[in-house]
């Protein structure tokens, strides 16, 4: 099993910055995958990025040059470091995991870009 808490979200202006920061409860190398996933109102739940346990990364095109996943295997942690943000990126943004064929997910922190 894994628990995931994620921090970060909030209000910034278009052009703007925010890292999202993932504490997982687990050696994030024992996860097969970790990533971002974004859902705004209305909207379906979309990949934004992934990495793997080997550290193969996948960014959703809408975000490529602006959005960069890393992670700190001492904290067990991933990041989303977000800029250039854009109105269109506010979403409710989640941490996944999958581990052993399972999702798992954070409770989702919020960000808003304001235009």
């Amino acid at each position: 099993q894994v628990q995931l808490v994620e921090s970060g979200g909030g209000l910034v202006q278009a052009g703007g910055s925010l890292r999202l920061s993932c504490a997982a409860s687990r050696n994030i190398f024992s996860i097969d995958a970790m990533g971002w996933y974004r859902q705004a109102p209305g909207k379906q739940r979309e990949l934004v990025t992934t990495i793997t346990s080997g550290g193969y990364i996948n960014y959703a095109d809408s975000v490529k040059g602006r959005f960069t996943i890393s992670r700190d295997t001492a904290k067990n942690t991933v990041y989303l470091q977000m800029s250039s943000l854009k109105p269109e990126d506010t979403a409710v943004y989640y941490c996944n995991a999958f581990y052993r064929w399972i999702n798992y997910w954070g409770q989702g922190t919020q960000v808003t870009v304001s235009s």
